[in-house]
């Protein structure tokens, strides 16, 4: 009995063995071809997906830039205006009002020191003091 025993176990183990075997062969000269070339697919749709992601990624990157370039102009727009309307105002009230800017020009004079100052003539020419500069005693 135990010899039957033993021969049903070398039996099943021989059998076994060629199954381990047969199944090697079969999966290495039909599965496994089948099998990378699924994956080579999978990994080209994976490559495929994250460059269109990416290209998406720099589309929106573009038009974030385009948005804050146009926002930035219209705010460099305003801002040249308000300084245009600014430079008009102050030219209009600074027009025809001499007194106002002699006034100016001397409160200006108060905060400087040690300065020539050039009073214009009636034709508007100043008296140059050229040889006063070099002789200055002071």
């Amino acid at each position: 009995m135990t010899e039957l025993l033993e021969s049903k176990t070398v039996r099943l183990s021989i059998a076994f063995i060629i199954c381990v075997v047969s199944f090697a062969v079969i999966w290495n000269i039909v599965i496994a071809p089948s099998y990378n070339i699924y994956m080579k697919e999978l990994r080209g749709k994976a490559d495929l997906a994250e460059a269109t992601y990416n290209r998406q990624i720099a589309v929106q990157e573009a038009e974030a830039k385009k948005e804050a370039s146009k926002s930035l102009a219209d705010a460099e727009v305003i801002r040249a205006q308000g300084v245009a309307k600014a430079n008009e105002i102050i030219g209009q009230s600074l027009n025809n009002n001499e007194a106002y800017l002699r006034y100016l020009w001397i409160d200006s004079l108060h905060d400087q020191q040690h300065q020539i100052i050039y009073v214009p003539t009636e034709s508007n020419l100043p008296l140059l003091e050229a040889g006063r500069i070099g002789n200055s005693t002071r």
